[in-house]
């Protein structure tokens, strides 16, 4: 499988058959008007920029081994690093439109955006896992990517930077805001996924070998579940308030918890049977949680 890495947005544009970019670190592109060059097609990409896309229609959209038929408005964030590949919309009907912004991260040095844009988690969401918007929301983000491209268009200044990075950031707390909605409103799906998380735990922890195989990781569920590790956590803080780790946490604590009060085992045979590589690391995570070592825990059964 051959993956093209696009080091920069002047190549990325003319791989979608456009006409050179007016800034070379950033490029708001008419989505309607891109096109994928025959020899380009099937490819996987990783693109060295970041990518806000509205999008409509745009056709199949991979990730690894998964496919999503997207003509739905659709707001997505790609990082760089990220693999993805598209191939056309055949569908006669529906021409692709919306926005494309491209920026790369020297675009934000010397901002507010040179750090901060890591806190933005939906970033290493996969693309099955991108926001959709009502047509309010739709509109407003809209809006602002059309002042974004006022002043690209314009005749850039001192000031042009500081107030593009001003929108991209407004974008970004709107997108956030979004995405709590849309953990919310898509409640019946989301509680489907927090009981597939009990079931991945439960049947984890029954396995033999769980010395060998060591403690859970958020990747393993997300994996299991065909969900990115940030998403995961973030849709079980919106639910539950805890995070995946938090969730890993209290499944350890309430099996440490029966076994404790149940069997012999000692407190070093708990640890391992648990996933766990040193018992201290056990007794300190069990203490955290409920305020008592696994022995003055088990004591206080006697």
């Amino acid at each position: 499988m051959k993956i093209r890495r696009i080091k920069s947005i002047s190549e990325f544009h003319k791989i979608r058959g456009l006409s050179s970019p007016i800034h070379p670190l950033l490029s708001l592109i008419d989505y309607g008007k891109t096109k994928i060059l025959p020899e380009y097609i099937g490819e996987h990409w990783t693109f060295d920029f970041y990518s806000i896309g509205i999008k409509r229609n745009v056709g199949t959209l991979r990730y690894g081994q998964q496919e999503y038929d997207f003509n739905e408005g659709i707001l997505s964030f790609i990082s760089p690093g990220q693999r993805l590949s598209i191939e056309p919309n055949n569908k006669k009907n529906l021409k692709p439109s919306g926005w494309l912004l491209l920026i790369h991260p020297d675009f934000f040095w010397n901002t507010t955006l040179a750090n901060s844009i890591k806190e933005y988690d939906f970033f290493d969401y996969d693309i099955n896992e991108a926001l959709f918007m009502s047509k309010k929301e739709e509109t407003l983000i809209e809006g602002i990517i059309l002042n974004i491209k006022k002043e690209i268009e314009g005749n850039m200044d001192q000031f042009s930077q500081h107030i593009i990075i001003a929108q991209i950031e407004l974008l970004l707390q709107y997108a956030n805001r979004y995405y709590q909605r849309q953990f919310i409103t898509r409640k019946k799906s989301n509680h489907n996924i927090l009981i597939q998380v009990e079931k991945v735990l439960s049947t984890y922890f029954k396995e033999e070998n769980l010395v060998e195989n060591g403690l859970p990781s958020v990747k393993f569920i997300a994996d299991q579940l065909n969900l990115s590790p940030s998403y995961l956590s973030n849709l079980l803080k919106s639910l539950t308030g805890l995070s995946a780790q938090q969730h890993i946490h209290e499944k350890l604590i309430a099996l440490a918890k029966e076994k404790l009060s149940t069997t012999e085992l000692t407190v070093s045979e708990i640890a391992y049977g648990l996933g766990f590589g040193h018992p201290q690391s056990f007794s300190k995570l069990f203490k955290k949680k409920v305020k008592l070592s696994p022995m003055k825990f088990r004591t206080s059964f006697n």
